[in-house]
């Protein structure tokens, strides 16, 4: 069974018990059980929409506007990858270097999406391997987490903090936050300012009358700040710097009544932009998927800052409840939650619901730990509980602070 340890190293811990005989053993991680606990949840949560979407729509991917069950596992990827950010870059020595590393992370993670998502495997029952680059897809889940991760641990790293004060994580990192700002209004400006025009769809055409012909399907739109599903700004930025030939293919809004949609495909009858492609992690999105990772990122500055764990429920209940009531009123005002879009209404709430997710994690572990220490809990069920949410069993888990 694994011993409890300070989450930070510079914190005092008492001296190891004497031995006859001196063995070397590598030092062990600190880890936050309740960041690991939410993590688990996470895959679990990606498992269950991936595998039962099929089965139960309702909680796949809503097709256009709206919220479902697996439109939350992305920016939970991105709060917890914020918010491990700040454990790492808690005390940075060498910018250069930091630099450095979290560019060559997310360079590899970048790289690694391309080669799951870019087209270069076939499918599970395939046997074939390769990709036309013509076709490869160059955005995806992979590639956004990892762009949003590099402008989160840009952030940390160069932006200079002020020293920790009562409005700590609103005074002590007022900087990161104007990035936040500054990031929605970019989106925004984008979104709602660029002229769309009208564009045509080429498609080989699947008929058995004109097979071997390319038929075009013509999109109308010729408008300014239209978020409908082929008129957006966001996927015309992508045609325009992708290219439509690397866009994913099968977007969600295809599942829209108005698409018609059977088990064979889209019918030729359908609208037009039904058959248009559309990358749902494309360029103008990552800009709002990085505010998701710095507002992770603010809850971890609340963790390393703060030593009581009701000053850090606090906190992370105040952020919580500013993020879902500036959502709120954006939706009213008529910014639709959008997942494919990446809206900033979508942004504000689903960071919400991450935010308020950990705290009641963070909560039941402290709760448990204080219980275990008492000799009240259940010692199986606890380990049970953190260690089946961590890829190994050799993690230990402990929280940081408190009496």
């Amino acid at each position: 069974m694994a011993e409890y340890a300070p989450l930070f190293a510079d914190e005092q811990q008492p001296p190891p018990p004497y031995a006859t005989v001196a063995v070397a053993v590598k030092p062990i991680t600190p880890r936050v059980a309740s960041l690991d606990v939410f993590r688990g949840l996470c895959v679990f949560l990606m498992m269950l929409v991936d595998y039962g979407g099929s089965i139960f729509p309702t909680i796949a991917h809503a097709p256009w506007n709206g919220l479902h069950l697996a439109d939350f596992v992305m920016p939970f990827f991105l709060f917890i990858a914020g918010l491990s950010l700040a454990i790492a870059y808690k005390k940075v020595t060498d910018r250069m270097d930091a630099t450095k590393k979290a560019m060559s992370k997310a360079v590899k993670l970048f790289v690694l999406g391309v080669l799951l998502q870019g087209g270069y495997l076939h499918g599970a029952n395939s046997l074939t391997y390769g990709v036309d680059i013509l076709k490869i897809r160059w955005m995806g889940i992979l590639q956004r987490i990892s762009i949003a991760y590099i402008v989160a641990a840009l952030c940390e790293i160069w932006i200079p903090r002020r020293n920790w004060t009562r409005f700590g994580v609103i005074r002590s990192y007022i900087w990161q936050w104007c990035v936040v700002v500054i990031l929605c209004a970019v989106y925004s400006g984008l979104l709602y300012g660029l002229f769309v025009p009208d564009w045509h769809i080429p498609k080989l055409s699947t008929s058995v009358s004109a097979s071997n012909s390319t038929v075009v399907y013509k999109v109308k739109c010729a408008l300014r700040g239209d978020l409908s599903p082929g008129c957006n700004s966001a996927g015309m930025i992508d045609r325009y710097m992708l290219g439509i030939n690397h866009l994913y293919a099968k977007p969600a809004y295809g599942n829209l009544k108005e698409c018609n949609k059977t088990k064979i495909g889209i019918p030729e009858s359908s609208p037009s932009w039904c058959h248009a492609p559309f990358d749902p992690e494309g360029i103008l999105g990552s800009l709002t998927a990085a505010v998701t990772c710095i507002i992770g990122l603010q809850f971890g500055h609340v963790l390393v800052q703060t030593q009581d764990h009701k000053e850090r429920l606090h906190w992370w209940s105040m952020l919580s409840i500013y993020c879902s009531m500036l959502g709120v009123l954006l939706a009213i005002l008529g910014v639709p939650l959008n997942k494919s879009l990446y809206t900033v209404s979508y942004t504000r709430i689903t960071s919400a619901c991450a935010g308020l997710t950990f705290n009641a994690f963070y909560l039941m572990v402290v709760k448990s730990l204080k219980l275990r220490q008492l000799g009240v809990a259940n010692h199986d069920t606890f380990d049970m509980l953190v260690k089946g949410s961590l890829p190994s069993s050799d993690y230990c888990y402990r929280e940081k602070g408190g009496n």
